[in-house]
C-alpha cells in the first residue's frame, strides 16, 4: 500500500507589518502589503494561480509518499512537484510598475528517515527579492547590498495507518508564513513577524544554506468566525487603531472596566484567569468580547509574551451578533462568576 501526503506553507506580507525605512515605500505605493491567502487550498494548482496572481511571497510545496507492507513503512520519500514556488515584486512609480523576478536557492531535503511505523520527510526552500536593499548590519561585511534571505522549513510524516502530519519546524524572521496541512486547509502560522531581526541578520551564515536553521514560533489558526470579524475590523469602515506592545505589557486586566476589541495582527498573548495561565493565543485571534457582551468588566489579563501588535475596534465597529456566537468557542475566557 502507498500512502501519500501533500502539504505546503504560504509566505506573505501582511498589512501593517512592515516598519522603518521600509515602511516609507509601502506607504507611497513603491510596494504593497498581501491580503490573506484563502482558508483552504483547493488544490496544488490553486497554490499556482495565486502566485501567478502576485497573493504571496513564497510558497513551500511537500509532497511525500510512503511504501507500506504487513504494516510497516518500508520505503519513503518526496513526490514530484515538491519544492519552492516563488513569486515575485512589483514596484509602482508614478502608476507604472516594474516586476522584478525573485532569486530562487535550491531545496534542501534531509534524506527520509524511516521507521517501522512511519516515515519523515524535510524540506526547506527559500530565496530573496530582486529588489536590493542596502543596509548597515552588525556582522561581517557590516554591509549588505542584497536583500536578506526568506525560508521555510516543512516536516511531513507519513504513517502505516495511512494519517499524516506537517509542521513548522524553521523559518525565517519574517514575513508571515500560513501552514497548510494534509487536508490543505489552514492549519497554523508563524506567531511574530520580526522584521528587524530578519534584517539584520538573515544573509550568509545565518541561513538554512550554510546549515543554521531558526526554530518557528507557530500558533494554531484562528477559528473562521474569527476570520469574518477579522475582515470587518481591518476593512469594515473608519481605520482601526493599532496599539504597539512590548514583550510583559498588559493589554487588559481582569475585573477592569472595557467596551473595545482586540484584533492580534502579530505575536503571542497569554490569557490569565485569576492568575491561572490558560492559553497562548496568536495572530488573527479576536479577544475582549465577553466585557463588551457581559456587563463591561474584563473576564481576563491579556500579557504580550512577545512583541505584539494589535488592533483596537470600537463597539460600534463590530458585529454584535457574531461576537455572541464568538464568545462560547472562548473557553480560555470562562472564569468564576464575578463578585
Amino acid at each position: 500500500m502507498r500512502v501519500e501526503a501533500t502539504a505546503a506553507s504560504v509566505s506573505w506580507i501582511p498589512s501593517e507589518s512592515v516598519g522603518g525605512a521600509l515602511r516609507r515605500g509601502f506607504d507611497v505605493g513603491l510596494a504593497h502589503y498581501d491580503p490573506p491567502p484563502p482558508d483552504a487550498l483547493d488544490d496544488e494548482e490553486h497554490l499556482h494561480r495565486l502566485c501567478r496572481d502576485d497573493r504571496f511571497r513564497f510558497a513551500n510545496l511537500l509532497r511525500g509518499w510512503a511504501d507500506v507492507e504487513g504494516g510497516r513503512v518500508v520505503a519513503g520519500g518526496f513526490g514530484p512537484g515538491s519544492g519552492l514556488v516563488m513569486g515575485s515584486t512589483t514596484v509602482r512609480v508614478a502608476g507604472v510598475g516594474a516586476t522584478f523576478r525573485a532569486m530562487s536557492l535550491p531545496a534542501i531535503t534531509a534524506e527520509p528517515v524511516v521507521e517501522a511505523d512511519s516515515v519523515r520527510l524535510s524540506q526547506t526552500v527559500g530565496g530573496r527579492t530582486g529588489v536590493p536593499l542596502p543596509r548597515p548590519v552588525p556582522h561581517p561585511p557590516f554591509v549588505q547590498w542584497n536583500a536578506p534571505i526568506v525560508w521555510t522549513t516543512l516536516t511531513l510524516t507519513l504513517r502505516a495507518d495511512g494519517s499524516s502530519h506537517v509542521q513548522l519546524s524553521g523559518a525565517s524572521a519574517f514575513p508571515r508564513h500560513w501552514v497548510f496541512g494534509t487536508d490543505l486547509r489552514l492549519q497554523a502560522k508563524s506567531g511574530l513577524t520580526d522584521q528587524s531581526t530578519w534584517v539584520a541578520h538573515s544573509f550568509g551564515e545565518r541561513t538554512p544554506w550554510s546549515a543554521q536553521d531558526s526554530p518557528a514560533l507557530v500558533t494554531a489558526a484562528e477559528s473562521e468566525l474569527e476570520r469574518q470579524l477579522s475582515e470587518q475590523i481591518m476593512r469594515g469602515g473608519r481605520r482601526p487603531e493599532v496599539r504597539r506592545l512590548a514583550a510583559g505589557d498588559v493589554l487588559t486586566r481582569q475585573r477592569e472596566i472595557g467596551d473595545e476589541v482586540y484584533l492580534l495582527l502579530d505575536g503571542v498573548l497569554r490569557v490569565d484567569v485569576d492568575g491561572e495561565e490558560l492559553a497562548d493565543v496568536g495572530p488573527g485571534a479576536v479577544l475582549g468580547e465577553r466585557a463588551l457582551l457581559q456587563g463591561g468588566r474584563r473576564t481576563s489579563t491579556l500579557t504580550a509574551v512577545t512583541a505584539a501588535r494589535v488592533a483596537v475596534a470600537a463597539r460600534e465597529a463590530v458585529d454584535l451578533d457574531r461576537l455572541r456566537e464568538l464568545a462560547p468557542s472562548h473557553h480560555r475566557e470562562h472564569p468564576p462568576p464575578l463578585p
